[in-house]
């Protein structure tokens, strides 16, 4: 197939509306199967322009397969020297965006990576983005890929990334984003399953980088959080916020206390 072929037209041999028609027509078409093989060859050929490369490669990682799972942890193994480094850029911070794409592919291809088996190998491309979370740029994208089971075999390289991350804000440190933001975010990822790490995260975070963006996305962590703990991250974002956290801060509580009360008829049926 010629490059039109795998990235342009759709399984019905009709040119495709939108790059998106490619990427999620699989979960209707089997006939995705038959462009994996060249769509790999693509995405490892030296000679193709980085960004189809890196857009073959979105697709196979969409696409749940192992091809795509395996290049995604090569990137991340040396992610500034991944072969389509900067070929798409954040426009906010002016950064690479192509690792938020991929963790944006990863977490759009749950169902499917159970589905053929992958499941594994799809924790495992998670398992190095978050180990890199701490030095590239997401976009908020990784936070929504972790959940079910890769989440939770997750937390410690989680919790280690946070903690990593935390000491690169330090006085004098140069980073190129809003690293304080993400690794926030981090710590809402894992608020509904182990809300005590969740908390001791955000609030580690925030002692180090309490801007406001940083309170704002901490707040959610409250939301989601269960059981005590979170009142005192509740108080003690009240105490450092402004006007519109302590809004965020009341609305996060009421969720949380809302979300209780039902869980808690829910079990008395």
């Amino acid at each position: 197939m010629d490059l039109h072929s795998l990235l342009r037209t759709g399984f019905d041999g009709h040119p495709a509306a939108d790059f998106d028609d490619i990427l999620y027509g699989v979960y209707e078409d089997p006939r995705h199967r038959d462009r994996v093989l060249p769509l790999t060859a693509l995405m490892n050929d030296e000679a193709a322009s980085a960004m189809n490369r890196f857009l073959a490669c979105v697709v196979l990682t969409t696409w749940a397969e192992p091809a795509g799972y395996e290049a995604v942890l090569r990137a991340a193994a040396d992610s500034r020297n991944a072969p389509w480094y900067d070929v798409s850029v954040d426009r906010k911070f002016s950064v690479d965006s192509t690792f938020a794409q991929l963790a944006d592919a990863l977490g759009s291809g749950e169902e499917l990576a159970e589905e053929k088996g992958n499941a594994q190998l799809r924790t495992e491309a998670l398992r190095a983005l978050v180990r890199i979370a701490d030095t590239e740029y997401f976009e908020e994208k990784l936070e929504g890929a972790l959940h079910g089971a890769a989440l939770a075999a997750l937390l410690p390289d989680i919790e280690e990334t946070v903690l990593r991350g935390v000491r690169a804000l330090g006085p004098g440190r140069r980073i190129r984003f809003d690293l304080a933001t993400q690794l926030v975010d981090l710590a809402c990822a894992i608020a509904l399953v182990d809300a005590p790490r969740a908390i001791a995260l955000a609030e580690r975070v925030i002692a180090a980088d309490p801007d406001h963006r940083v309170l704002v996305h901490a707040t959610t962590v409250v939301a989601r959080a269960e059981g005590e703990e979170r009142r005192r991250l509740a108080g003690r974002l009240l105490a450092g916020g402004d006007e519109e956290i302590r809004r965020l801060v009341a609305e996060a509580v009421r969720a949380a206390d809302h979300s209780e009360v039902r869980e808690g008829e829910t079990g008395t049926v």
